[in-house]
């Protein structure tokens, strides 16, 4: 019964990895829910400084700050957020793989590359294909923090005020719903005034600056910048909890039927190994019979 005992270590051993799949998954369905709400909470104040800052760029035609500027450098500028951690399915696969046909597309176009890395993926991504990193932040833990952000992303923004970047592009996983991710590549900058979408009959705003339309403009893109790569972070941690989930389960349900087939062929093995030693039996009591 030697390989019967083999196939109880096999059972016993992926009995054991399912209850690991299991009990993540559990701890990733929890953490969805608060990331989710994050999420969602930050949402709103992103998408209206975002419609704020594109009627911005029509109002007041007068005054353009940089990031409204389409510089000329033969240069680009990439913030790529991805996991720490793994065990996420194909997440991290689907927009690093968005983000390598997006470069590929600029270095054709002649465009050096520079990056920031937000998440241990992204960054081993990135070193490992050969791309300038200039600035990364990793370990954010299992909740966003701006502080941390501000740093890294600062390095692009500062590169492109100064010219040295014609464009800046913000890479990650969007949430659509549990079951279901999409991986987002979009222009961050320069933030086109006719980036807005206006709908039939409706006019731009005008507004009344106080102190003055540059220092409000200046402090407010700033602030657009910023708010859309919290919220990029938030949105793929969201995702990241949520693909877990579903890839846990995955494997929790196919452990399940591994177990499922590893008794079957134990039992066989068991049963072959019984009629064996029945059969030996007969044949020598039949043989004794015949003395």
């Amino acid at each position: 019964m030697a390989a019967g005992k083999e196939i109880r270590g096999k059972i016993k051993s992926v009995e054991n990895t399912k209850k690991i799949t299991k009990a993540m998954e559990m701890v990733a369905a929890s953490k969805m829910r608060k990331a989710q709400e994050r999420m969602r909470a930050a949402r709103p104040y992103s998408e209206k400084i975002r419609n704020i800052a594109a009627n911005l760029g029509q109002a007041n035609p007068e005054y353009t700050h940089a990031f409204m500027k389409a510089n000329e450098a033969k240069a680009v500028g990439f913030i790529v957020v991805t996991t720490d951690k793994g065990l996420c399915g194909g997440m991290n696969t689907n927009v690093l793989r968005a983000v390598t046909a997006k470069l590929r597309e600029q270095q054709q176009a002649g465009n050096a590359i520079e990056a920031v890395a937000i998440g241990n993926k992204g960054l081993g991504f990135l070193n490992r294909i050969g791309a300038r990193v200039v600035s990364h932040v990793t370990q954010l833990g299992d909740k966003p923090h701006l502080d941390k952000l501000i740093g890294p992303v600062k390095v692009l923004l500062d590169a492109y005020a100064e010219g040295k970047l014609s464009a800046v592009y913000l890479c990650y996983t969007k949430f659509i719903n549990t079951m279901r991710q999409e991986s987002v590549v979009e222009q961050l900058l320069p933030q086109a005034a006719d980036s807005l979408k206006m709908e039939k009959g409706q006019h731009s705003w005008d507004y009344i600056y106080e102190p003055d339309a540059q220092s409000v403009i200046d402090e407010l893109l700033v602030r657009y910048v910023e708010s859309l790569a919290y919220q990029a972070v938030a949105e793929n941690m969201a995702s990241e909890q949520s693909a877990r989930m579903v890839a846990m389960k995955a494997a929790t349900d196919n452990a399940g039927n591994v177990i499922d087939e590893l008794k079957l062929v134990y039992n066989k093995t068991r049963q072959a190994g019984i009629t064996k030693e029945l059969s030996e039996i007969v044949s020598g009591a039949a043989a004794a019979a015949g003395v």
